[in-house]
């Protein structure tokens, strides 16, 4: 693994294109310029290894889905939300052949020259067009040289999504890409996805979660002018706000047979509780070799009393706020999540903390590296990196492409 950096010269050009080619409407948060100056390099060893290993955490994580769904007394550990707990038994005609599964794991790099991960991101994963669009960008610019052509390659998330839901939904169906509309961030992901859809012929349209109701386990969209039976469903809005947000209508979807992307089942796996029902997945037979050789110890806050190396996470803590790694927060954070964690236990687990390895670019600065590596219906699917001078990942982190550099024969 390296990082190749952009030529100055062609920096800005490049950060250009990513913004209006790439759909990287938010390319700033804060101070911190959020498109990075370089580009991620993977040797084809080291890709294979990555989808390997990802595509075994799926296999695991859907054959665990499977066993808590069908008894719903081991789910207790995981301390889903009320709200949620109410409406999970009503899942039981889930076939997960009729919906689309998609996962992206978050691998790090460690000094022992290993990978571990830190969590899935089960229920909605985003960094879409960073996975498709932006590493392409990035690859014609690092092949202007024709030295280097054909030397690059990599995994574009955009179309292994778009297969996948072609394959489950009929042609010119209509498809809800539902997202909280008020958020650019959120937009960015669905327009991209929508863009993509429209070019293979599906009718697209772009809702909140009030504009779908359910009838008779179909999902309906009551958006004005846009009424009617929709095919499919491509939820970007987290489970656990939907709940919240209280559109008593959602409450179809955790039966609903439409297809979707991802069915509410995902739930399970997205908190960061799922480790403290493994021994009971394992007494029903499933297999969690992986899970348990790439994720760090996770237990219980309440169970590391005077035990070092652990950090604090919240259990639906996104984008890698909230974590207790001391000397990645700013100012009077850490001190703030502890007073939290205190205060709001079952709001958190720990973890035990690894050291990440630091790559270094062409100037000697090091750099934190997260690969987040998608899984859709159990196929590797490309890669949205983040890099970062601490080693949190979080929103101050830059988006960064992944290309794979081709073996010489």
């Amino acid at each position: 693994m390296k990082l190749v950096s952009i030529p100055k010269s062609e920096y800005e050009k490049y950060r250009r294109d990513v913004i209006f080619e790439g759909y990287k409407w938010d390319p700033q948060y804060l101070d911190n310029n959020t498109i990075a100056g370089n580009v991620l390099v993977l040797s084809e060893d080291e890709h294979n290894e990555l989808k390997m290993l990802t595509e075994k955490l799926y296999v695991e994580t859907v054959n665990a889905e499977k066993v808590l769904n069908s008894d719903l007394k081991l789910t207790k550990p995981l301390k889903l939300p009320l709200k949620a707990r109410r409406e999970l038994s009503k899942m039981k005609n889930y076939d997960n052949e009729q919906h689309v599964r998609l996962m992206r794991f978050d691998f790090h790099p460690t000094v022992d020259g290993k990978w571990v991960i830190s969590e899935v991101n089960s229920d909605v994963p985003g960094g879409f067009a960073e996975a498709s669009k932006m590493p392409a960008i990035a690859m014609k610019l690092l092949e202007n040289d024709r030295c280097n052509y054909n030397k690059y390659y990599f995994d574009n998330f955009g179309e292994i999504i778009l297969q996948a839901i072609t394959s489950k939904v009929k042609p010119d169906g209509r498809i809800a890409l539902v997202h909280c509309t008020s958020f650019s961030d959120d937009r960015q992901v669905m327009q991209f996805l929508g863009d993509r859809l429209k070019e293979a012929g599906f009718q697209v349209i772009y809702v909140a979660a009030d504009h779908i109701n359910f009838i008779g386990n179909k999902a309906i969209s009551i958006l004005s002018s846009n009424e009617g039976e929709i095919d499919g469903i491509f939820r970007f809005t987290p489970l656990e706000w939907l709940i919240n947000i209280k559109p008593k209508r959602w409450s179809g979807y955790f039966s609903a047979t439409t297809m979707s992307v991802n069915h509410p089942i995902a739930i399970f796996a997205q908190t960061k509780l799922f480790p403290l029902v493994w021994d009971a997945l394992e007494v029903n037979g499933v297999d969690l070799s992986f899970w348990k050789k790439l994720l760090p110890e996770t237990v219980e806050v309440g169970k590391v009393k005077n035990r070092e190396g652990f950090i604090y996470k919240p259990i639906y803590g996104r984008v890698g706020e909230g974590i207790s790694i001391k000397e990645a927060c700013r100012e009077n954070e850490y001190n703030k999540i502890l007073k939290d964690v205190r205060w709001h236990p079952k709001k958190y687990m720990a973890q035990k903390r690894f050291e990440s390895k630091a790559v270094v670019d062409d100037f000697g600065k090091s750099f934190h590296v997260c690969f987040g590596a998608y899984c859709v219906e159990g196929k590797a699917a490309g890669y949205y990196a983040r890099i970062s001078e601490k080693p949190r990942i979080d929103s101050a982190a830059a988006d960064i492409p992944v290309l794979v550099e081709r073996c010489k024969t």
